[in-house]
């Protein structure tokens, strides 16, 4: 049991009003201990393989495909498997969002307020690596945590983004099948995970939050193709930032209409009579409270864009497209194409002889090998010309050109499957936590680059020579 979370008066007083004789529940449930959840990652295992090799405690979340409790004792965010993107962790209830969004292989999705990424890493889950997820993020520090999060997961199919909503609707004008806008709202629904929400609470930034909301959504709806879907999400009770943001967008909007999806049992029907102007089909969304189910607050929305849905390439994979070349600015320069040609020659070499691909690997992906200074990607075939757009990362980092010659990036191993080389190697657990300290290993006859794996999960690369395995694991990802 909890200490007594102090809540904001004019909070408890609006809440109060709201609920009537079902507050009492809901207060009672801000003394009782939160609940913790994880995701698999099924880019690297099924959920028969992952319930039989965690060493942790865990039960199903009945309204996540991917989702499980655990014991906040065991503490798997700072297992070696984590490290290794076998799962994600995120809270119980915002698990739902994807499972209602109900992304295809194959789809051009965007994620568009994404950081730190538990949504962004559920959908590649269910793309499979076929078609093209766009997760963007407005805030530098936050895209860039983003980042790190789509590779540790292994996820090939991602560009991430550091763009305003509007700026991105310049780029993206009805580009996508399906949106997700997970809003920044006021968090009321986290008051019993953070502290820090309580404390920035206002009647103020409730509404400022609300009129935030409105503009991504008017971003988000011209980025959506006719037909497309859009889920707008918050983690707030506020009426003004669920209710009274969807009314308001529907009203303003007469192409787009709630959706009425199916859900699970625990969550609540949205509320018409908390907003002044309800909407038609406002009864069709969703609030989801900690006294109804084991999770925090949220509420989801489901809006659907008039039209037929025409989708580009149905997931259907072309060979890869020769590199091009280009800096920052996005001009080519003959002396450098030169030379990049003769290491696009030497790239499927290094791919199958060092690093034991097989021979058409590359051809297997899709996309288009483009050089971004010294470093190598892979970039979706959906996606467009990057010039011009803020980009954390244009897609799979494959590797670096050093002085000539190529090293491979540690967002490769993590996106590799073990059977995709022959070049790899098991380790024990106390080797592996010795590798994710940056520590060198013992090896035997091995020589070259090694991809290194606790479990079947790859963990990273490293060098072998003269019985030392050199470490690769990336210094700032060290313990």
């Amino acid at each position: 049991m909890s200490d007594r979370i102090q809540l904001p008066e004019a909070f408890e007083k609006r809440m109060q009003g709201l609920l009537g004789a079902e507050y009492e529940p809901f207060r009672q449930s801000y003394e009782q201990d939160r609940y913790y959840g994880l995701r698999y990652n099924p880019l690297k295992t099924t959920a028969e393989a992952f319930q039989e090799m965690m060493p942790f405690t865990l039960e199903k979340v009945s309204w996540a495909k991917e989702g499980y409790y655990y014991d906040a004792k065991e503490q798997p965010g700072r297992h070696v498997l984590h490290e290794a993107g076998a799962y994600y962790i995120q809270e119980p209830s915002a698990m739902a969002v994807v499972e209602i969004l109900d992304p295809e292989p194959g789809e051009v999705i965007l994620d568009l307020c994404a950081a730190p990424g538990g949504k962004s890493t559920q959908i590649a889950g269910r793309m499979q690596g076929r078609g093209l997820l766009v997760s963007n993020e407005i805030i530098p520090g936050r895209a860039k945590i983003l980042s790190q999060n789509i590779e540790r997961m292994g996820i090939r199919n991602c560009v991430v983004c550091n763009e305003s909503p509007d700026r991105m609707e310049k780029f993206f004008p009805a580009f996508f099948d399906r949106i997700v806008v997970d809003a920044p709202c006021s968090g009321e629904g986290m008051f019993r995970k953070d502290d820090t929400a309580i404390a920035e609470w206002s009647p103020e930034h409730v509404q400022m939050c609300a009129e935030r909301q409105v503009t991504i959504l008017e971003s988000a709806a011209g980025m959506l193709k006719p037909g497309g879907m859009l889920v707008y999400s918050t983690c707030t009770f506020a009426p003004a930032e669920n209710e009274g943001v969807i009314s308001r967008f529907v009203r303003e909007h007469g192409d787009f209409t709630i959706e009425k999806v199916c859900c699970d049992p625990a969550f609540g029907a949205g509320r018409p009579e908390w907003t002044e102007e309800p909407a038609v089909g406002l009864e069709y969304t969703m609030r989801l409270f900690p006294h109804r189910l084991k999770g925090e607050g949220h509420y989801i929305a489901v809006l659907r864009k008039a039209g037929t849905l025409l989708k580009d390439t149905a997931g259907i994979l072309r060979p890869y497209q020769r590199y091009a070349v280009q800096n920052e600015s996005g001009k080519k320069g003959r002396g450098k194409q030169q030379k990049d040609c003769r290491m696009e020659e030497d790239i499927n070499s290094f791919l199958h002889s060092e690093l034991g691909l097989c021979e058409d690997w590359l051809d297997s992906q899709g996309g288009t090998l483009q050089m971004f200074g010294e470093q190598l990607y892979l970039v979706p075939e959906q996606m467009i010309p990057l010039k011009g757009l803020k980009v954390v990362r244009p897609g799979l980092h494959l590797a670096t050109n050093k002085k000539n010659r190529l090293e491979p990036a540690h967002a490769l191993a993590l996106a590799l499957q073990p059977q995709e080389t022959e070049r790899q190697r098991e380790l024990t657990l106390e080797e592996t936590e010795k590798y994710l300290h940056g520590e060198s290993l013992l090896c035997d006859e091995e020589k070259g680059w090694i991809i290194l794996t606790y479990l079947g999960y790859p963990v990273g690369f490293g060098k072998a020579s003269g019985g030392q395995m050199k470490n690769h694991y990336p210094k700032g990802l060290r313990k």
